[in-house]
């Protein structure tokens, strides 16, 4: 499932309702929550300087002095620079796959997805404020867009999330995603759909979250129409009216 298409927003914009399960507070007491801190200092400090000077221009040694912490701290919470590159868009991908995992089983695979994904809008702004301000979260899939090796990595990380999704469909099913197409056929038709929509939103007027649900939403509805019925034009212009 494809992330939106970048643009400047506001933080207001994007600023969804709060999810008591959305990101769960570190257990453990001082300690941990020192520890939760520092990994989100380490993932703003190193988004601002790569949207800044850029990716590859940025070192380990940079992002670990802008928040005063050594080389060895920054590696015991991300292994390279892609990985805290990824790290908001992960807790994101998370909040959606927690959703479709909750979905009631009898419902159909298609309305479980379009369920989740939803659902997941609704807080996905406070997600991304937990730990970064939205502008810059959005700087940053401008700035993966532009870099080779982000943008490589970025196909893989999609690819990999599909799987993860049909996968679950499967599951879900009973059935053998490895046997049975259809699992994997949905995903990359829903997700053809999200990139669709993402693109729509991202060049268009209104940058906030209930835009984007409702591009999203509207986009979903027309996906099994536009698969399994004869196209006609005055259903689209009635849905427009």
């Amino acid at each position: 499932m494809a992330s939106p298409t970048p643009h400047t927003a506001s933080a207001e914009d994007l600023r969804g309702t709060a999810s008591d399960n959305l990101r769960p507070p570190p257990v453990g007491g001082l300690r941990e929550r020192k520890k939760q801190r520092t990994r989100d200092a380490l993932i703003r400090a190193a988004l601002e300087l790569f949207t800044e000077q850029g990716y590859e221009a940025t070192t380990v040694d940079e992002i670990a002095e802008a928040v005063d912490v050594s080389q060895r701290t920054y590696f015991r919470y991300f292994a390279n620079k892609e990985d805290v590159t990824f790290a908001v868009q992960e807790m994101v991908e998370a909040r959606f796959l927690e959703e479709l995992t909750a979905r009631p089983a009898p419902e159909p695979p298609l309305t479980a997805l379009r369920s989740a994904v939803l659902a997941s809008w609704d807080d996905i702004g406070s997600a991304i404020e937990s730990v970064v301000p939205v502008e810059l979260y959005m700087r940053t899939y401008q700035m993966i867009e532009s870099t080779p090796a982000l943008t490589a990595s970025h196909l893989r990380r999609s690819s990999e999330l599909e799987e993860q999704i049909a996968r679950l469909i499967a599951g879900r099913e009973g059935l053998d995603v490895d046997s049975d197409p259809r699992p994997r056929v949905l995903v990359a038709a829903f997700s053809g759909v999200m990139r669709v929509a993402g693109k729509v939103w991202g060049e268009g007027p209104d940058y906030s979250v209930a835009s984007l649900r409702e591009l999203t939403e509207s986009y979903l509805n027309h996906m099994a129409p536009a698969i399994d019925d004869k196209w006609d034009r005055r259903d689209i212009t009635a849905s427009a009216e």
